[in-house]
């Protein structure tokens, strides 16, 4: 059964870089938008990132602009997240998702498949 598998997290100080990565089957990276989620205990998941197969155009959650980049290789069934200038807010686990949908979607509902997630920790 094709899955999505998150790495790349772990515990870093505030200022620091991370890249994850997220792989998976093909039918899954033939979705139209795949993006980057995070979520804290006793939150609702959040909108990182996400891109475009087709374009390539990306959006961003604005507390990350300018800090993250996300980007990923199709022959390769990988997606990445760049996380630079890291800070402790950033503090989270990380899921990728895949959507159908032909526009950018950063609602949660409007991606069907999902990774375990990576632990990211910031600290101070």
């Amino acid at each position: 059964q094709e899955q999505l598998v998150e790495s790349g997290g772990g515990l870093v100080q505030a200022g620091a870089s991370l890249r994850l990565s997220c792989v998976g089957g093909g039918y899954i990276f033939s979705q139209s938008v795949m993006g980057w989620f995070r979520q804290t205990p006793g939150k609702e998941r959040e909108f990182v990132a996400a891109i475009r197969w087709d374009s390539g155009s990306t959006y961003y959650a604005d507390s990350v602009t300018g800090r993250f980049t996300i980007s990923g290789d199709k022959a390769k069934n990988t997606l990445y997240l760049q996380m630079d200038s890291l800070k402790p807010e950033d503090t989270a686990v990380y899921y990728c998702a895949a959507s159908p949908s032909i526009v950018i979607e950063t609602r949660v509902g409007s991606y069907y498949y999902w990774g375990q997630g990576t632990q990211v920790t910031v600290s101070s």
